[in-house]
């Protein structure tokens, strides 16, 4: 029988830990070993039995969470998802927690429509099943894991037909899609960080909680060259610009004559996530075809690993982030598995091969 994934429930209201509890058990891989107000007595509680995973507060009495996040990470590494409202001043904070070693963010399960609460579970427990697989360390690189995490529910085809097939004869303008989940937040910045200022336009979904996403790109704009923000409907995707898919929206790809913008909707949840990095490499195999360049990185399931292969299929350049340098290498996996990736490549490189596919065409 598989063990079950143990996690630790750090809060400070009663209410959100039962709500919590309540989320995590519905789902038989994973158990519940215990519940802490403060970081005080969540410490005594490691003492006692190490968790597989761990939910913290951001905002809690005699300790705040990112706090207890660093002496946490520099002590006794712990794979960490910070969980928080919706709150935009919060969101920013949780983007401090996710530089300080946090494996992800979830949003606070609020009890309220049936349907609402069954989505945002559903997320929670993805997200800390994939918490569970990364192996943490003090260092903020020393991440490693492996897994191909659940199966999908609906495809790309829920938001837009499969290409045509008839791949896009290359142009003067390129484009760059990128994929990513756990784990992603880092490893973006990292790849964004050492892009020039003329870089190609990149549109990247990372699955993150709506609001979020904008302080995510707030954040990445203030260290990088290039100039990056949370994606609006009719963008256009420029040189020297990053658009970030908004939380809860799907964004695709879409052209224009020789230009390219993106459209922001709706829609169900797509390999299990809006947004889905399989529908924006969906739309780019059908919008921009050979001109286009996909990379999927870290994060678990498979989200994306039938895109890259459509992209492939109509001409672009795609890559898969390497097993070692990824925190998840569930998405990479897949991508991989399906012949998918041209490419495989470590991180600390995928800066460089963005640069050298797009000009050398």
């Amino acid at each position: 029988m598989r063990k079950k994934i143990r996690v630790l429930v750090i809060d400070d209201s009663a209410s959100v830990r039962q709500t919590l509890v309540s989320v995590l058990e519905s789902d038989p891989e994973i158990e519940v070993m215990g519940v802490a107000q403060d970081p005080f007595v969540a410490a005594r509680r490691i003492q006692e039995e190490i968790p597989d995973a761990i939910t913290l507060d951001v905002e809690m009495p005699r300790m705040d969470g990112i706090t207890f996040l660093r002496k946490l990470m520099s002590q006794r590494p712990i794979p960490v998802v910070m969980c928080s409202s919706l709150a935009e001043e919060g969101s920013e904070t949780l983007m401090q927690a996710l530089e300080a070693g946090a494996v992800d963010v979830i949003l606070k399960p609020k009890i309220a429509a049936a349907d609402h609460l069954s989505e945002i579970g559903s997320r929670i427990c993805q997200v800390i099943k994939a918490a569970a697989q990364a192996r943490v360390s003090a260092t903020r690189r020393g991440y490693s894991a492996s897994g191909s995490g659940p199966a999908k529910k609906l495809t790309a085809d829920a938001v837009l037909p499969p290409p045509s097939g008839r791949a896009m004869a290359k142009t003067t303008e390129k484009v760059v899609c990128i994929g990513a989940s756990t784990g992603g937040t880092e490893s973006l910045r990292e790849v964004l960080e050492a892009l020039p200022a003329n870089a190609p336009g990149i549109v990247i979904v990372q699955h993150m909680p709506e609001k979020f996403t904008g302080a995510f790109a707030r954040r990445l704009n203030s260290l990088c060259q290039v100039e990056v923000k949370e994606a609006q409907h009719g963008d256009p995707v420029l040189r020297g610009h990053v658009l970030i898919a908004p939380g809860d929206k799907h964004t695709l790809l879409e052209r224009q004559g020789a230009r390219y913008h993106v459209s922001v909707r709706g829609g169900p949840l797509v390999s299990r996530h809006r947004p889905s990095v399989d529908v924006l490499f969906r739309s780019a195999a059908r919008s921009a075809g050979a001109n286009a360049v996909g990379i999927i990185m870290t994060g678990m399931g498979d989200d994306g690993a039938r895109g890259l292969e459509e992209m492939k299929d109509a001409g672009a350049h795609t890559v898969a982030q390497d097993e070692a340098s990824c925190i998840v290498f569930g998405m990479p996996k897949e991508a991989i598995a399906r012949g998918a990736a041209l490419k495989i490549l470590p991180l600390e490189r995928l800066a460089g091969e963005i640069m050298q596919s797009t000009q050398s065409w």
